[in-house]
């Protein structure tokens, strides 16, 4: 099976010759600069053989055009930060306009797109990251975002509408160009920060508006539910083909979530620390220090939990970039060594 087969084939819930993994980080030395991103993530998903590439741009692109102030470090494991949010009082939420996709921050990340299509085109899959538009909300102005729905709840709705518009017109021009799918990012789907209740009013709405804008025009695409205590029964609805969250840590595990959904699971590999009922820290995740053997047993696990089908492997959310490359290869040489046995 070439990888677009694999990947397809994980999605349907056909067999696979093995079983697609990714394991993907932020590349924070590189990542203000396209074209530097884009060689880099082509030289690592070719490097570890993986089955697609998820495009990496940071976590505040879709926020510096609207004014948000942030700080670049250009560091290994130090992500840009915000300086200074773009939403200071209610009334600020009025102060948005519809971006095009093509210039300013934005417009970085197309071209990233372009640079990896350049590249991979028809040898591997790639999706584009992209936030919900309640999650580009908090971005901009932070938690302060719960009381100016509840203040003025009509302005923060029409400042979500124009956040949807724009996150739209970026995902056209990603097909435009060649993208095979999409990475669809809710920050805010868990009871920690909101009630069902609202997100249901301000989330799942514009979310629906974004997703139903590619999701018969692209074949790869997942939705990732950030953080503990999601909203997992309503995210999994939405119409996507592929879904991933902290399964290793966080509710549902791969076995429950089975019993709630029959869509493909992008997940099994714990990229966090472990942590006590108390939340002190026990121990680094496998990944950093983890021995082969354990790294193997840790995949081959959540393959069995997901009964060796529908399941693409890969972490809760990004993996550090201090990941030792002898554990990398582990977690690609689980599914190409051991992973046929579990399947006979």
């Amino acid at each position: 099976m070439n990888k677009f087969e694999r990947i397809k084939a994980a999605l349907s819930f056909e067999e696979v010759d093995q079983m697609p993994v990714n394991l993907w980080m932020h590349l924070s030395a590189v990542d203000q600069n396209p074209k530097s991103l884009a060689l880099a993530q082509v030289e690592y998903a070719r490097k570890y053989d993986f089955d697609f590439i998820k495009l990496m741009p940071f976590g505040l692109y879709c926020v510096e055009d609207w004014g948000v102030e942030v700080e670049y470090y250009s560091q290994v494991n130090k992500p840009p930060v915000v300086k200074k949010y773009a939403i200071e009082k209610v009334e600020d939420w009025a102060n948005l306009e519809v971006l095009p996709p093509i210039y300013g921050t934005y417009g970085k990340q197309l071209q990233l797109t372009k640079y990896v299509a350049a590249e991979v085109k028809n040898e591997i899959p790639f999706v584009q990251t992209i936030f919900s538009p309640l999650t580009v909300a908090r971005k901009l102005g932070g938690d302060r975002l719960i009381l100016d729905m509840k203040e003025n709840p009509d302005l923060v709705k029409a400042a979500l509408e124009i956040i949807t518009e724009t996150t739209i017109n970026f995902v056209k021009a990603n097909i435009d160009i060649g993208i095979d799918g999409f990475f669809f990012a809710t920050q805010c789907a868990t009871t920690d920060f909101m009630t069902k209740e609202e997100y249901e009013e301000f989330g799942v709405p514009y979310d629906l508006k974004v997703i139903e804008s590619y999701n018969d025009k692209t074949f790869f695409n997942i939705v990732h539910m950030h953080g503990n205590n999601i909203m997992f029964e309503t995210i999994s609805k939405y119409p996507v083909n592929c879904l991933n969250w902290h399964d290793r840590w966080s509710s549902p595990s791969i076995a429950e979530a089975r019993k709630l959904t029959d869509k493909c699971i992008l997940g099994g590999i714990r990229e966090v620390p472990y942590y006590d009922k108390n939340n002190n820290f026990i121990k680094n995740s496998l990944l950093l220090d983890g021995t082969i053997p354990e790294i193997e047993e840790h995949i081959l696990e959540a393959i069995s939990e997901a009964d060796g089908k529908g399941i693409i492997l890969g972490p809760g959310c990004v993996a550090s970039q201090n990941i030792p490359e002898k554990n990398i290869y582990a977690v690609r040489r689980s599914v190409v060594q051991y992973v046929p046995q579990t399947l006979v």
